[in-house]
């Protein structure tokens, strides 16, 4: 199924996803993407569905093709201070905020959002495979995020992040119980399944 190109024919619609809500350590990031109504982006797919070469090899034509794009995050002590889902929100309104040309309508993957200002919003349940936009949001976050876990990884080489990026991995629960956590790792999250959270 091919996915489509707007929701509402007319207006400046950004896709909004995020990345790395399910994981122990590293920010969640989220990005937004205005496309033209025309863009080739061959093999464009939930991330999630995409190889990880496939999603490196469209990440920079989505750069390059959309009219507007941009990535933000939440640190994992926003995560803690707020709670993965608002940390989530917060990161997808930082990634909004860069936004060379202001949306008139954003596309949400999910089924929740917290308003940005009087920009409308929907909220698509599997939006990434639905929908163009969301689905260019969910590579430039999932890629963004991947390239950051990786450069963590050289300072902390012990947890394995340039693999399993953060999400919980037996081998990485391991790591944590052998070296304990670092700055950033979730605190607020049971890192190993016999130890409550750290707050």
């Amino acid at each position: 199924m091919s996915l489509r190109a707007h929701y509402r024919a007319g207006v400046i619609e950004a896709g909004c996803d995020e990345a790395g809500r399910g994981c122990l350590a590293g920010p969640v990031v989220a990005a937004a993407v205005v496309l033209p109504a025309g863009v080739r982006l061959p093999g464009l797919d939930d991330s999630k569905r995409l190889t990880e070469a496939r999603r490196d090899a469209l990440a920079p034509l989505i750069r390059e093709r959309s009219i507007a794009w941009s990535v933000g995050e939440a640190a994992p002590e926003e995560i803690d201070r707020l709670n993965i889902l608002q940390a989530s929100f917060l990161a997808m309104h930082r990634a909004i905020d860069g936004l060379r040309s202001p949306p008139e309508l954003l596309l949400i993957d999910g089924n929740r959002f917290r308003c940005y200002g009087s920009v409308p919003h929907v909220c698509v349940v599997k939006g990434d495979g639905i929908y163009r936009s969301i689905a260019a949001a969910s590579i430039l976050a999932k890629t963004h995020r991947d390239a950051l876990m990786t450069r963590l990884h050289r300072d902390h080489p012990e947890f394995g992040w340039e693999v399993n990026k953060g999400y919980p991995t037996i081998g990485h629960r391991e790591a944590i119980r052998l070296h304990g956590p670092t700055i950033w790792h979730r605190h607020s999250f049971r890192l190993v399944p016999e130890q409550p959270p750290l707050f």
